[in-house]
């Protein structure tokens, strides 16, 4: 519910500054209105914090992509790649291993697969979960849009075969 609270105000403020100034809100302005009212909530005893952390992404053809974290107290924080939820750490770790600038999307969706099939299966969990994924880019034309099915055939499949590989690797050394 309070995920779904800060969506209905993200869409409230953009439709707002589309209204008002005929052009799509810039991603920092959203970002900071956002925040701001996400922060309102930490400050009086009758009103309960939110309890998610939310991401916001764009692309610019002049700017070029763009992502944001808002944590649930207001503050928001700029990044090249971000990990919300109970595993955050742990993806967090893989994603500071990874060279953002020198890669193309579609290794970085290979790599998004990697890192989330990886710290899933740390976690020690055997119920099985379904991974969907959604990109903003140059390819998109800046639009929010499902990976399509090949490419994330293909990141899922790399994902499994990195598994596979360091799983393999373990056994191996375990019984040396």
């Amino acid at each position: 519910a309070d995920a779904r609270t800060i969506i209905d105000r993200a869409r409230d403020e953009a439709r707002d500054y589309r209204s008002q100034y005929g052009v799509p809100i810039p991603l920092e302005h959203l970002k900071n209105r956002v925040a701001l009212y996400m922060h309102a909530y930490t400050l009086y005893s009758a009103l309960r914090p939110f309890g998610c952390s939310v991401m916001f992404a764009a692309y610019d053809p002049l700017d070029g992509p763009k992502l944001f974290c808002l944590e649930p107290s207001g503050i928001s924080w700029g990044y090249k790649g971000c990990a919300i939820g109970k595993a955050r750490q742990a993806a967090k770790t893989e994603l500071e291993k990874i060279k953002f600038n020198e890669m193309n999307v579609r290794n970085l969706i290979k790599e998004a697969s990697r890192i989330i099939y990886t710290v899933h299966d740390k976690e020690g969990k055997d119920k099985q979960f379904e991974l969907e994924m959604a990109w903003i880019g140059q390819e998109t034309n800046g639009l929010h849009q499902w990976v399509p099915k090949p490419v994330f055939d293909d990141a899922v499949s790399h994902a499994l075969n990195v598994l596979k590989h360091q799983s393999d690797s373990e056994d191996e050394e375990s019984t040396s």
